[in-house]
């Protein structure tokens, strides 16, 4: 999407840029459907949530990190309102063993038509 790295190390802890739902390598975002003029005509937050999820899962592990060094999640969603209570429930299905610090806000809009966006900090090395 830009320039930037998607996980950057200092000393012994991994800061990650901010992680959406598009499936690596690809255009596509899972739970958005767009008319012909990019609009977005329909969401399903759940997808989006377990896609970026996944998503922070394989920059941790490329970055030599893992899930349960989590440390803090910020969280940004685009309809708090509509999308928070099936997010929450979600989060804790992934977040059942590691529970990080958690930061969620919500925003107008991301860069692409994401709903869900998540900004993370996890420890690696010794």
């Amino acid at each position: 999407m830009g320039s930037y790295p998607h996980a950057r190390r200092v000393g012994n802890l991994l800061f990650l840029s901010g992680i959406g739902p598009r499936v690596r390598g690809t255009e596509n975002i899972p739970g958005v459907e767009t008319d012909t003029e990019g609009v977005v005509i329909a969401r399903d937050i759940e997808a989006q949530c377990r896609s970026a999820f996944d998503n922070v899962r394989l920059v941790l592990e490329d970055a030599g990190s893992s899930w349960d060094r989590l440390v803090d999640v910020t969280v940004f969603l685009t309809h708090m309102k509509e999308d928070f209570e099936t997010y929450n429930r979600i989060y804790a299905e992934y977040f059942r063993d590691n529970q990080p610090c958690r930061t969620t806000v919500e925003v107008k809009s991301l860069p692409t038509p994401i709903a869900i966006e998540l900004k993370c900090i996890a420890t690696i090395g010794e």
